[in-house]
């Protein structure tokens, strides 16, 4: 046996330990296939409705704008006329008159919607008896059709034989000439489109009055504040995003008011209910301006663009933010 230096030289018969392979980490799933099949199978189901949208909507906006830089009857060949339709508008007396009245309109329909929309969320956010029942009562009306609510105005609101003239003349006080008179006709409007569309506002206040918590009320009652108080001091700051957002909504319903006048009046009497849309229906469908149709439209659009932007920053600078 030879040593080197007093160590063993001699090979060694006992097998060498195999070195350690670095484990490796698990394999993570491929996951792209999946997504992309969950993908595919969502855009499956949104594909239908987004087409519907953009061949519903958007297409004839864009077809609109360029219809609105022509001349054109519907049958003969369109002749373009660049902005002429546009500045055709500025001195439009019927158009500014139709402006007029829309105006008075909203000032009157605005205002009164959410006043009585957050009175009615009042009396209905109580535990009583058939609470159901009355709500249910509310929201009927905003569900009827507007051929439904323009027979039941002109039913109640006829100067010969409507429901109102006859308790009138049964109680001995002058008949009204309700739809038939330029100053009363276009507050039977608002007070029909009343009927119709508080129940919007009273939902969506109804909604945010349960979302309060109740936590605050308890706290102003205990440190002796009485109902009025609570309500101006506690609930009312908490409706201020809701009452934007409604009055946003309100104010584009009013401006593009239509059916109850087409339903009702016509635009009368002598135009004292012509609001704009009524005005460009007129123009584009009876007149076949529909050009001058759409270049009104486009008008109204950017007013109510302009408008509804305006109020949102108003509204986030007073820290009130509804969007």
């Amino acid at each position: 046996m030879s040593t080197v230096a007093g160590r063993d030289t001699r090979p060694s018969t006992e097998p060498k330990p195999k070195p350690e392979r670095a484990e490796r980490a698990p394999a993570r799933p491929r996951r792209s296939g999946r997504r992309f099949r969950d993908n595919l199978t969502g855009w499956g189901f949104v594909a239908p409705a987004m087409l519907i949208v953009l061949g519903l909507s958007i297409f004839p906006a864009i077809w609109a704008f360029f219809l609105s830089l022509q001349k054109w009857d519907g049958f003969s060949e369109p002749e373009q006329v660049g902005l002429e339709n546009y500045a055709s508008m500025i001195g439009n007396d019927e158009l500014q008159a139709a402006v007029v009245h829309t105006v008075v309109y909203t000032l009157l329909f605005v205002p009164a919607s959410l006043g009585l929309g957050l009175f009615l969320a009042v009396a209905l956010n109580r535990r009583i008896r058939f609470i159901g029942v009355y709500r249910t009562a509310i929201f009927v009306p905003f569900v009827a059709s507007a051929a439904a609510t323009g027979i039941l105005t002109t039913y109640l609101f006829n100067p010969q034989f409507g429901l109102l003239n006859t308790v009138f003349r049964f109680l001995g006080l002058p008949a009204q000439g309700w739809l038939e008179d330029q100053g009363q006709a276009m507050v039977v409007i608002t007070i029909m489109s009343l009927w119709g569309q508080a129940a919007f506002t009273t939902v969506i206040y109804l909604a945010a009055l349960q979302d309060i918590p109740a936590e605050l009320l308890e706290a102003a009652r205990i440190d002796g504040a009485n109902a009025w108080q609570s309500f101006w001091r506690i609930t009312f700051p908490q409706l201020g995003p809701v009452t934007v957002f409604v009055a946003i909504w309100q104010f584009i319903q009013a401006i593009q008011l239509f059916d109850l006048v087409y339903t009702t009046t016509r635009g009368g009497p002598l135009g004292a209910t012509q609001t704009i849309v009524f005005y460009l229906w007129d123009a584009a469908f009876k007149q076949l301006q529909f050009g001058y149709g759409s270049a009104v439209a486009y008008g109204l659009f950017v007013v109510t663009l302009i408008a509804t932007i305006g109020v949102v920053l108003y509204s986030r600078r007073s820290n009130v933010e509804a969007f």
